[in-house]
């Protein structure tokens, strides 16, 4: 009668076991080089789809600025409105917590701009009064700023004040931006779950298949003795080493894509002030790409083991 191995060395043999699995799965697809890559090739773009459009997504909210200053609203006093009233109206409005800053635009420095900007400055020139009104511009704060309902309230709260005579507010340009924002999520999260399905067939079929040719292996293996947790650990490693390589092939994707499309994007943002530097492809982002690649590898193979293996008997 045989006695149990000690804790510690069957520890010791079941870390060799998988140290050697790990690398004999990653040798046995360096041995099959062109099917590998063919895989893994069709795995980085799967991947690198949804991730690029994701990018292109999170620098449409940089260049909008997270929406900031889409609901900017422009108070306009009445015509006998003072400056001194014109300052206390301001003061007031920035202990709002709804607003982030306000701007007051004397009527004497508008009618100036306009001078400049018309082309009318004689015509101007010969009126007795300054027709143009105090006005102040409005910033409201990020939470309001996406809100539109929010926006709203304010703006009627403000036009029932007595020293304002119009508050303008173009909400219908924001609430359309924030349409095609949330439309243009949602497509890409729906582009991402169809492919992140994609990824698990093509790993799950390319594993069935390597099943099906090691099926004697695995029959043998079964009749002296072995489990099930055995015979599926190399299987297993093998899609780890898939969805690692996808990952990978999927970084270097976008890393490309990025290095062909950054000059022109910046000739491009020179040619309009105020906007920000693109984002690119960074740590955090090929994090995710790793996590997820990995992920789907090992998932799509315990798939294909599961359902496979049970049907590999000895005869």
């Amino acid at each position: 009668m045989s006695t149990p191995l000690p804790l510690l060395e069957r520890l010791r043999a079941w870390a060799a076991h998988h140290a050697y699995v790990f690398f004999s799965s990653l040798g046995r697809l360096c041995r099959q080089p062109l099917s590998s890559a063919l895989t893994i090739a069709v795995l980085a773009v799967a991947l690198a789809l949804p991730a690029g459009f994701g990018l292109l997504l999170t620098n449409v909210r940089h260049f909008a600025g997270d929406w900031q200053g889409a609901g900017r609203l422009t108070v306009y006093l009445r015509p006998e409105a003072r400056r001194d009233q014109a300052e206390a109206l301001a003061a007031a409005l920035r202990d709002d917590a709804r607003i982030a800053s306000v701007t007051l635009i004397d009527k004497d420095q508008a009618l100036a701009e306009f001078k400049r900007a018309s082309g009318f400055g004689a015509a101007l020139d010969a009126l007795p009064d300054n027709p143009l009104p105090h006005a102040l511009v409005l910033e409201p704060a990020p939470t309001a700023a996406a809100d539109p309902a929010a926006l709203e309230a304010l703006r009627d709260a403000l036009t029932a004040r007595p020293e304002v005579e119009l508050v303008q507010l173009d909400l219908d340009w924001l609430q359309r931006l924030l349409a095609l924002l949330d439309l243009a999520q949602r497509g890409v999260r729906l582009i991402g779950v169809l492919l992140g399905l994609a990824v698990l067939l093509i790993v799950g079929n390319t594993i069935r298949l390597d099943i099906q040719a090691r099926a004697d292996e695995i029959r043998v293996t079964k009749l002296i003795g072995a489990t099930d947790a055995f015979i599926r650990r190399p299987f297993l490693y093998t899609g780890f080493w898939y969805g690692l390589f996808g990952a990978l092939g999927a970084a270097a994707v976008l890393a490309a894509a990025w290095w062909l499309l950054r000059a022109p994007l910046g000739r491009l943002l020179a040619l309009y002030t105020g906007l920000p530097e693109p984002l690119g492809p960074d740590a955090a982002l090929l994090g995710r790409l790793l996590a997820l690649g990995i992920g789907q590898g090992i998932a799509g193979a315990a798939l294909a083991v599961g359902r496979h293996l049970k049907a590999i008997e000895p005869r």
